[in-house]
This record gives structure tokens, sequence and C-alpha cells, in this order.
């Protein structure tokens, strides 16, 4: 069943923006870009707990590619002129799971965070003010969590071919449940030093907010960044529930590099990975509603490929976790 329903989503996400653009003409100021992004606490601290493994691919639509049709639909949003602003369709597809500490228990113990998957399919847009450094990013996720995620039958396989003990507690994960979110998320930047086009820095501070029954919280944070063509970018990617993909390149066939660092502080009413399904029994536990992340890491651009590592260290998200969650995460796009 989750390959059938991943295959169905693949072909969503497909018939939504092919052939709705407009003819190609020039090479767009601001091009289109697909990417993969994996997170994976292998490339933090080594332990396989906690938020164990994220993937996602992307699509970004450059100029010639958003459909009409959606830039109007954009324009009755207030605060948003297409006829002034960059408006890029963005799509996407992902799967996360999370585990807790001891995945050895077949019974977890039921202090410790539930075993969870989310498989979802993204639609959204990213929105440029030029005139003032505005990124605007607003998203809706539609998938499922529980069983039909897949993500118990992955990280089993994964752990096979790596001939690495297997996670035994899947049986007790989250129950099979619809998710949907809706997530909002801005970030403006400011250029503090620019030294003969050749060292620059800049700074972004963000705010945002998610709603949905997969989350609810509210975002507030901020990134400095120190490197060359820093206007290329808005900075790194992420996989929800960190913070939003900010998935644009401003053009291609450009050089840029960027090293940055990064907190973002988030008050969280509901998280479903935690506090366990909307309706119906389920494993949970007791939730923080005060939760940091911090961030650091590189960024390089070269001709057509973009690529980001990042290192991200969590603060304990609920009672009774005994460490914080570091994972690392690797982004490779490609802009066409």
């Amino acid at each position: 069943m989750p390959r059938r329903l991943t295959s169905t989503v693949l072909s969503l996400l497909a018939t939504c923006w092919l052939g709705q653009g407009t003819a190609a003409g020039d090479a767009p100021d601001h091009p289109s870009t697909i990417g993969i992004q994996v997170e994976n606490d292998l490339f933090g601290d080594g332990r396989d707990q906690y938020y164990t493994n994220g993937l996602q691919v992307t699509f970004s639509a450059g100029d010639t590619l958003v459909p009409d049709w959606y830039i109007d639909l954009l324009g009755r949003i207030p605060g948003i002129d297409p006829a002034t602003d960059d408006i890029r369709y963005v799509a996407a597809l992902g799967q996360q799971m999370f585990t807790p500490e001891d995945t050895q228990r077949i019974d977890p113990d039921p202090t410790d965070r539930p075993y969870a998957g989310w498989l979802f399919a993204s639609f959204g847009a990213v929105v440029e003010k030029p005139e003032t450094g505005l990124l605007q990013n607003l998203s809706l996720d539609l998938g499922l969590v529980g069983p039909w995620s897949g993500a118990g039958y992955v990280q089993r396989r994964w752990h096979s071919l790596l001939n690495v003990g297997l996670p035994r507690g899947w049986g007790k994960q989250l129950h099979t449940e619809p998710g949907l979110l809706l997530t909002y998320e801005a970030r403006l930047r400011h250029k503090l030093f620019d030294r003969n086009d050749r060292i620059e820095v800049d700074v972004m501070p963000s705010a945002g907010m998610a709603l949905g029954n997969i989350l609810v919280q509210g975002t507030l944070g901020g990134a400095i960044r120190l490197g060359d063509n820093l206007d290329l970018t808005y900075g790194p990617p992420f996989i929800r529930p960190s913070l939003p993909a900010a998935a644009m390149v401003r053009r291609q066939h450009a050089f840029g590099w960027n090293v940055f660092l990064g907190v973002q502080g988030r008050l969280v009413g509901r998280n479903i990975f935690l506090d366990g399904n909307t309706y119906g029994a389920s494993r949970s536990v007791d939730k923080k509603n005060l939760v940091a992340d911090f961030q650091g890491g590189i960024e390089l651009i070269l001709g057509r490929a973009r690529v980001t590592f990042t290192q991200i260290l969590r603060t304990r998200e609920f009672d009774g976790q005994k460490r914080r969650s570091q994972f690392g995460s690797i982004s490779v796009s490609y802009i066409f």
C-alpha cells in the first residue's frame, strides 16, 4: 500500500505543474531547481534515536514555469502583488521517521518518544519582494501518519542492508491518521558588509507559524552568513518541522559560497509525533512547549549545482528525554 500511495502522490505532483506554465523565453533570473535532501542522525551524533531520518524531493518552478492560474490565486492573498513580486511554485514529496532512544525493545518504554512516520506531499509558493529583501514561504502539506507512511518498512529495510540491529518496536507506532499542515514563514535579508564583492555578511531574521493536526507552533529566529554572492539564496533548505525550505536560487551559471550560523525558537502547541494521535488511544509523551534549534554549516553554488551541509542541535522536546537531538542535513540541488 505505501508504494501504491507514493506512486499516486508523485503523479499528482506532476499533474499540478506540467504543461501549466508560460512559454519559455530568455534564461530567467530565477531558474527552476530540483533537489533532494537527507536529514539523518548518522550525520550528527551517530545515535539512532528521536528524529532519526528525513528525506524530501523538491521542485521549485522558475519564472517561465509558474502557472498563470497559480499567480492569480496568490494575488488574492493580502500582501502579495504579482505585478511586483517574484513568485515561484514549489512542490515536494517527503518522509520523516521518529523513534525512541532504545529501538531494541519490542514493547518500547512508554515514557520515551513513540515510533512515528510521516509521508507527505507539499504544495506552496515562494514569494520574494526584491526591493525590500523579504521572502515569504507558504505551503500546504497533505499526508499520512502511521503504518501507511512506510517509515517502519524503510527503516527496517535500510538497517537490514547495512547489517545493523533492526528496530523492533514499530508495531507500537502511532496509528494511521491523515494529516494536514498549513505553514507560513517570512525571512528578511539585510546586508551588513560588502568588501569589493568578494566578502559579504548579511543577517536574516525570520518568523513563522504552522497550523494543522500534525503541528501547531509559532517560530522566531535568525541567521548570519559570511561569503560571496549571498543574494543567490536565502539560506539552506530544511525539512519540516525544522526551518521551512526556502527553495530558491536567483540565477544559474553563478558561483557563490557561504558559511552560516542560525537559531530558531519554537513555541509548540501541538506536535502529533509527541502528543500522539488526534483521535483514539496511542503512545505519547509530555512535550516541552519551548524548543530551540541551533544550526551551522556551509553552502556552495557551483554553476548549476547547489550543495549544502548543515549540523542541527535541537534542545530536549519532551519530559524525560535524556539528551538533546543532533542530526545533519545534506541537500543537493540542480538548477535549470
